[in-house]
């Protein structure tokens, strides 16, 4: 029997992803007909299936299930022994996938990737921006080496490196009543429309939980889909939100008519962490990255 093969369970995987041949066979850059030889040939050497497939739909069925979620564990640890083996090179000469939160993003990385770019003119990163659950199974799955999020959240297993730390600030119109106070806090913002990001983005529950109230009642507050929509609903009078520290200079700079509040409840209100798996090999460059970032927020 043939030793079943890293690139049959890489198509294998594509196929699971996309639950179409064509469109796996693209992401592989191989032929359709190489792509399903493979993939018919993996069956006959397990002596299971593992797609149903017709001219119309592809399934997964039981047993493939079971053996790809096996397939993504042997390719993610295939990928952290070539990071080890080539950790020993000069630091961030190998390329990196990053994953950020959209309420991170935006503020943090026009900081930090010029001066990384100027000290590692050489460093292929990579960026997907992505919400806090997909980015903690992208990592896990070993789709991106590492990825930004904001603390405190539910990290199933993966590890955290800590590099910063802020507060939140309220923001309101400069003509509403709640913008002649120069600190705000959970009592305050009761008497409020507090704006918020819909469900699934944690910045909405850190500021809750910070503040210790409960998510209102669709009916009686409106959500954003990003802190731009909120800033703008913000800017035309339809309430107050909260927003991370870093974001304050380029949400005033853009939006004069706007005044931040600094949020007066025990913090740091959030901590922003590189997260990665336990058996991650490259963490050294983790640890370079993650230096360089502390001293260009520093210097802000």
């Amino acid at each position: 029997m043939r030793m079943i093969s890293l690139k049959q369970l890489t198509y294998a995987l594509a196929v699971q992803e996309t639950l179409h041949f064509k469109n796996a066979a693209e992401r592989c850059f191989v032929s359709q007909s190489t792509l399903s030889s493979a993939i018919s040939e993996l069956e006959t050497q397990l002596g299971v299936q593992l797609f149903e497939r017709d001219n119309k739909k592809v399934l997964v069925t039981a047993f493939g299930e079971q053996i790809l979620a096996r397939a993504q564990d042997v390719l993610t640890q295939v990928r952290d022994i070539e990071q080890l083996a080539k950790s020993h090179l000069t630091p961030l000469s190998q390329p990196m996938t990053l994953g950020v939160i959209p309420t991170i993003g935006p503020y943090l990385l026009p900081k930090v990737l010029p001066p990384l770019r100027v000290q590692y003119p050489n460093f292929e990163l990579g960026i997907i921006e992505e919400q806090s659950a997909e980015l903690v199974r992208q990592v896990k799955s070993g789709q991106l080496d590492t990825a930004i999020l904001a603390l405190p959240y539910d990290l199933d297993g993966l590890l955290a490196f800590e590099f910063w730390q802020e507060d939140f600030y309220a923001v309101a119109h400069r003509d509403t009543p709640v913008a002649g106070l120069n600190s705000i806090n959970n009592s305050d913002l009761v008497d409020t429309s507090l704006l918020l990001l819909k469900e699934g983005h944690c910045l909405t529950d850190h500021a809750l939980s910070v503040c210790q109230m409960p998510r209102p009642q669709r009916s009686k507050g409106l959500a954003g889909t990003s802190l731009f929509t909120l800033i703008q609903m913000v800017a035309g009078k339809m309430g107050t939100t909260l927003i991370p520290e870093m974001a304050l200079e380029s949400v005033l700079a853009s939006n004069p008519e706007l005044k931040a509040m600094h949020l007066d409840e025990p913090g740091p209100h959030r901590r922003i962490a590189f997260i990665v798996r336990p058996n991650f090999a490259g963490v050294a460059n983790i640890e370079i990255i993650k230096k360089l970032f502390q001293a260009a927020l520093k210097e802000r």
